[in-house]
């Protein structure tokens, strides 16, 4: 089993990252949570899983241990597999996803792509007690889950090309500004523009 890799980052994309190693160039299957955090680094450490299937050997690449025990969580449960784990990841942080399946929030598990009813309804009777034991109520609190609209919001602001972090401090920001309750069309736009 390969633990991580730490080395240069020759090729970058959202979806993948080649690590060359002493002259080896190791091919990683990663996250756009991961690709946003590595995006501005030359070279560092990636933590590591290796999934072998019947056809493939493919290494996945996560740059926080979070992430990555999120990943084995997911891919645990009957009916996610590795592909689905890392479209998860793209579209929450671990965090996110843990604060989901303790509160029994299926409509936001199901906003994932690939993540049908059954899915979401598995991965909370499988992960709430795990999870719930991991990532203690605090935890979850202090870290800042927030609602559907805010996540949302973030999606979207994510998929406009800006970085997490800063998607989500305009969010918040955003929100403080409003006692009342905001749109989500408005909540991004009024957040752009706090940029």
């Amino acid at each position: 089993m390969i633990a991580f890799v730490r080395g240069k980052f020759v090729q970058k994309s959202p979806s993948r990252v080649v690590v060359d190693v002493q002259g080896v160039g190791y091919e990683l299957q990663i996250s756009l949570h991961t690709y946003s955090a590595i995006s501005s680094l030359e070279e560092g450490l990636i933590y590591t899983y290796l999934h072998i299937t019947e056809n493939a050997h493919i290494l996945f690449g996560f740059h926080h241990p979070d992430e990555k025990e999120m990943f084995l969580h997911l891919i645990s449960v009957s009916g996610v597999g590795a592909t689905t784990a890392r479209i998860m990841l793209s579209g929450m942080e671990p965090r996110e996803i843990a604060a989901a399946i303790v509160s029994g929030n299926t409509r936001q598990l199901e906003s994932i792509k690939g993540i049908g009813k059954k899915s979401a309804e598995r991965l909370i009777v499988e992960l709430k007690d795990k999870l719930g034991k991991q990532f203690s109520g605090s935890m979850l609190a202090v870290s800042g889950v927030f609602s559907t609209v805010e996540v949302d919001a973030v999606h979207a602001l994510v998929a406009l090309g800006i970085g997490r972090a800063m998607a989500e401090q305009a969010v918040k920001k955003t929100l403080q500004s409003y006692s009342e309750e905001i749109e989500l069309e408005n909540l991004i736009k009024l957040a752009l523009q706090s940029l």
